[in-house]
């Protein structure tokens, strides 16, 4: 390059990605797809929040960002007042999966109404999708896509994303390359995911472990 910047393509210097869940929300404990309904969190929402941002506050965190949703952002913003940082990004790659019409149902209530459907959508078939919503192989490249972008950014840096739980599922699958009809994994609110990011691929290092007891 002649214009003296680093060309970001090349770089082999990984970034370190935490990619927590938002906090608890109403919506949640009622066990109902959330999708793009802008709901709050609920008090233990906060305390997820504050929990993830006592476990992120021993990093050198150089940014956050976060899916422009009021739970994700509010999570993001705890974080950032604990390790120091001033501005949170929203970035609509970070946004959680459209869940069309099965947004704030339960999942009785999908199976229900469309059972073909929902068994895609449960088994991350090809082409599954909620009923007038975006496929699981499109928003699993939406976010992909989202995280090469942050690796061309912050190479070498250590940051914080803020998302949604089935788009975080979607990262540990296909961008760790694991089976589809395993992509739900349980994760729990305020949960932290340790990934390393290269512009052309990205390594899970840690998966959250639900709490027992």
């Amino acid at each position: 390059m002649t214009t003296g910047e680093p060309d970001l393509t090349t770089t082999s210097a990984a970034t370190r990605l935490y990619l927590v869940r938002h906090g608890t929300t109403m919506l949640n404990r009622q066990n109902r797809y959330r999708g793009r309904r802008d709901v709050a969190l609920d008090e233990g929402g906060w305390s997820d929040a504050w929990g993830a941002a006592r476990e992120l506050e021993q990093y050198d965190i150089s940014a956050i960002y976060a899916s422009p949703l009021r739970r994700a952002r509010d999570t993001a913003r705890v974080i950032a007042d604990t390790v120091g940082i001033d501005h949170v990004q929203d970035h609509p790659g970070l946004v959680n999966l459209d869940y069309g019409e099965w947004e704030a149902f339960t999942a009785d209530e999908a199976r229900e109404q469309d059972p073909d459907a929902f068994d895609g959508y449960q088994n991350f078939s090809p082409g599954a999708a909620c009923p007038g919503a975006e496929t699981l192989d499109d928003a699993a490249q939406r976010i992909l896509l989202t995280l090469r972008v942050m690796a061309l950014m912050h190479p070498g840096e250590t940051i914080a994303a803020v998302s949604h739980a089935a788009m975080v599922r979607l990262v540990i699958t296909v961008g760790g390359d694991r089976p589809r009809e395993q992509w739900r994994y349980a994760l729990p609110n305020g949960s932290i995911t340790e990934l390393d990011l290269y512009p052309d691929r990205l390594e899970v290092l840690r998966i959250p472990v639900p709490a027992t007891g």
